[in-house]
């Protein structure tokens, strides 16, 4: 074995130039594939954790009756006492924070211009808002005890050309379906990176929001964060109660695993694909060594080399130029990844329904992609190789050595 390959890579340095832009061409195929799968990983891994810090939480706690779709404040479809509910949940071990949340519907108004908006009643001391103070870039987040602030998104601050200090109408809905409508202060203004959610979302202190819509110590859900994100199926398990169901994040999440599921089948295909077109390289690489090699062919062939051995040192050649390939690619794949990891890429305001992607993408590179990926190469290009090697294996030898004498 080891007397083919050194004959493999004899053979490979009668054309260095042939040789080398062949695994050029597999290094640039394996490399863009990296970047590509590091992209796709680091989309879905932003999204997921932003969901999981912003809107969705490990675990929601709501009544059994909520409908999220609906906003329902009706007190049948509310928590009761939640601070209550959420200090025991708090005290359970595999539970780093717990906090109530009050989700409804609103309208902005200003001068001509309204929006229909999310207005959410937080806790603002709870550490589940440290997304929102840490987005803040202007103002100041709001306390327990303000009666007249709010807190907006820098596309909704921009749409209506607030700034901090500016005073702004707000009508929502109420338990009994009437409205409430009262003039708030823009305390400060916040982004999240998410153009979407940050265009639509208001918060006001969980109090207010309470008063506002008549939900006196009702709360739509409790809002969950774990020290361990796995044990979201165990914790939710020690948590149900006949009054409450239990939402997980995989379930809250659902379009994010299953668009997860279809970039790997998608990122698969695409392997294949461009690993093909590279490995054709490879193919008419070998094709053109056997072309140029005949009469060597048939001579191995004439003093008894059988042809698997034949076929072996050619299979070896691929397997040479594969290794380079890869080698080239993972360093030059790894560069792109790193400098994707620190930057990412710009998209702009992008917003896709229930996907909170942020308006830059940083790449995260999987160990296991770069692995299949590995994998991949090689056996796309051993089986690319399989046809010259035959055609190599299955010479006749008078054939071979015809124009010797030529």
């Amino acid at each position: 074995m080891i007397q083919i390959f050194k004959m493999a890579f004899r053979d490979l340095g009668r054309n260095r130039r042939r040789t080398i832009l062949s695994s050029l061409a597999v290094a640039v195929g394996v490399s863009l594939l990296l970047l590509m799968a590091a992209t796709v990983a680091g989309e879905i891994r932003g999204a997921l954790e932003n969901s999981l810090k912003i809107q969705s939480g490990h675990l929601q706690i709501r009544a059994a009756t909520y409908e999220e779709n609906k906003v329902s404040l009706k007190w049948e479809n509310l928590i009761q006492n939640p601070d209550q509910i959420a200090a025991q949940v708090t005290s359970l071990p595999q539970v780093a924070l717990a906090t109530p949340r009050l989700f409804a519907s609103g309208i902005i108004t200003r001068g001509d211009n309204s929006r229909g908006v999310q207005v959410i009643g937080i806790d603002p001391a709870s550490d589940a808002n440290q997304p929102f103070r840490q987005g803040l870039i202007a103002g100041e987040f709001i306390s327990a005890d303000d009666r007249e602030g709010i807190v907006i998104g820098k596309p909704l601050a921009d749409k209506f050309k607030l700034n901090t200090g500016d005073q702004v109408n707000l009508l929502m809905n109420t338990s009994n379906g009437s409205v409430n409508e009262q003039n708030f202060i823009v305390r400060g203004i916040y982004t999240t990176n998410n153009f979407l959610y940050d265009e639509g979302t208001i918060f006001m202190p969980l109090a207010k929001a309470q008063t506002i819509t008549d939900t006196e110590n009702h709360a739509s859900t409790i809002f969950v964060l774990l020290k361990d994100r796995d044990q979201s199926d165990a914790v939710a398990a020690a948590l149900q109660s006949s009054g409450y169901k239990i939402e997980t994040w995989q379930t809250m999440n659902a379009l994010v695993v299953e668009f997860n599921k279809f970039a790997s089948a998608y990122m698969v295909v695409l392997y294949l694909i461009v690993l093909a077109i590279t490995a054709t390289v490879v193919t008419n690489t070998l094709v053109m060594a056997v072309f140029e090699r005949t009469r060597e062919i048939g001579i191995l062939s004439a003093i008894g080399m059988k042809g698997g051995r034949i076929m072996a040192q050619f299979l070896a050649e691929a397997f040479l130029i594969a290794t380079g390939g890869v080698i080239g690619g993972l360093i030059l794949g790894g560069l792109f990844v790193a400098y994707a990891e620190k930057y990412g890429f710009p998209i702009g305001n992008v917003g896709v329904t229930g996907i909170m992607i942020g308006d830059t993408i940083y790449a995260h590179l999987n160990p296991q992609d770069a692995v299949t990926l590995t994998i991949t190469t090689y056996v796309i290009t051993l089986i690319a190789s399989l046809y010259p090697a035959l055609m190599a294996a299955r010479m006749e030898p008078v054939e071979a050595l015809h124009g010797i004498g030529d």
